[in-house]
Parts: structure tokens; sequence; C-alpha cells
């Protein structure tokens, strides 16, 4: 299973990153990314936290790349809290750091 850490551009999410187990870690980010990033590394793009639908598009994602722990990073994806226990009936984990 996979843990996705977001903020994938910024200092904190590598700092966690190597605090966890690296080769299970996917980091990803709503804000742009250099396409060398996304297409070389474990990296993939997030929805936008002001999407209508975010909440239900990042649980397909989790669904489809086997998330099971998300750390979210940014203040704008905080609104992952409100749909909490959406995620835990599938086995996710939302923590906010």
């Amino acid at each position: 299973m996979n843990t996705l850490i977001t903020a994938a551009n910024s200092a904190h999410a590598y700092r966690l990153k190597n605090k966890l187990n690296p080769a299970n870690i996917i980091l990803g980010d709503y804000l742009d990314l250099p396409a060398f990033m996304l297409t070389s590394f474990n990296m993939i793009r997030l929805p936008h936290p002001n999407s209508i639908a975010y909440t239900h598009e990042m649980l397909t994602l989790c669904i489809d790349k086997q998330i099971t722990t998300i750390y979210a990073l940014r203040e704008e994806e905080k609104v992952l809290q409100t749909a909490e226990q959406l995620f835990n009936e599938y086995g996710i984990t939302i923590i906010i750091d």
C-alpha cells in the first residue's frame, strides 16, 4: 500500500518523505510541477481543492493508486477532514500536518 504526501514542491514534503518508507511514497501537488518531475519521479498531479468534487476526486485517486494514508500539508487541503468518515470506510487515513 502507498502513502500520499501533498505539497510536493515544498521542503516539508521531502522532510516527511525521508522520515517514512520512501519506497511506498507518492508525492503529489495541485500546483504546477515541472513535467520532468511528473514523468521521472513517483509524483502525480492532484485535483485542485477548490473543485466542487475535490473529495470525490481524491478518493478515486487513492483507490486507483492504492493509497492508504494521505498527509495533507497545505491549508486548502484541510477540507478533506470533512470527508474523513468516507475515506475511513475505504481504509484510507487522512493526516493533516
